[in-house]
């Protein structure tokens, strides 16, 4: 049986952690989330973010960026 990488990334993260890897505050996240801009889902009362969501979420403000 294989046990678990726990070096892996985590595939959800916390608005948090969001915030920090993005060098923004809480509410801003919150607010991306609000208006649909950033891609998440809810645990119980907790509010999740998946990597492939953050990923998708920067390329297209560096695609915006670009244009």
């Amino acid at each position: 049986m294989d046990l678990p990488d726990h070096r892996a990334p985590p595939l959800l993260l916390t608005v948090d952690q969001v915030a920090a890897r993005l060098q923004v505050s809480r509410w801003t996240v919150y607010n991306l989330i609000r208006s649909r801009e950033l891609a998440s889902v809810t645990i119980g009362r907790s509010r999740r973010i998946s990597e492939v969501a953050l990923h998708d979420y920067i390329a297209r403000l560096s695609e915006e960026g670009s244009a």
